[in-house]
């Protein structure tokens, strides 16, 4: 699905306009407004979706649906057909943003998730994930699990899958570092319940 993600000021998104901290080390833009095109539908979607805290993610706020062809009626039948979580998902990993420097630093190097994401659809690379889950506990399992809870819970996604594919773990040592995470503060203002369906 491609799925274009401006501010709320039709600007692109950029680490400038990253200003709420999430976790400890995430930055992200505190909304967005995302447009696609479902050619088969022949239906624009737009929506705008916000950062809640209370949440722990991103929410939909509002959403515009435009017929693009004379032969579609915009009714419920079609509408229900938009998937609008779907178009939240696309589009939060562009507005979710991670340094490998010193954050204080104002000359850090700050990249999109979107950006880290490699074209087989892996956030870490796999020499990385081996030695996450090799190395044991430590700083950087924490910023691994960190990055990748953030990842999926801001976007409405279950965290524990995207570990488990991620890192090559089983549920149960997901779900435990998770939890040894969320201990350590990282997962502060991030949340997913499991019961939230996953497409809207």
């Amino acid at each position: 699905m491609k799925v274009d993600v401006k501010t709320l000021d039709g600007e692109d998104v950029t680490v400038a306009h990253a200003t709420q901290p999430v976790g400890s080390a995430l930055r992200i833009a505190p909304a967005f407004r995302a447009t696609t095109t479902d050619a088969a539908l022949g239906i624009e979607t737009a929506i705008t979706a916000h950062y809640l805290r209370r949440d722990g993610r991103y929410v939909i706020k509002s959403v515009t649906n435009t017929a693009t062809r004379d032969d579609v009626q915009l009714n419920y039948l079609t509408v229900a057909k938009v998937g609008m979580q779907a178009i939240v998902q696309t589009a939060a990993p562009r507005c979710i943003f991670v340094t490998l420097d010193d954050e204080q630093d104002p000359l850090a190097t700050w990249l999109s998730v979107d950006e880290l994401t490699t074209a087989e659809g892996r956030i870490l690379p796999p020499s990385l994930a081996a030695e996450v889950v090799k190395r044991g506990g430590g700083e950087a399992r924490m910023e691994a699990v960190e990055l990748l809870y953030g990842s999926a819970a801001l976007a409405g996604l279950p965290p524990a899958q995207l570990l488990q594919k991620e890192l090559g773990i089983p549920h149960r040592t997901a779900s435990q570092w998770i939890i040894d995470a969320r201990k350590a503060g990282r997962l502060d203002g991030m949340n997913f319940h499991a019961g939230r369906p996953a497409n809207g």
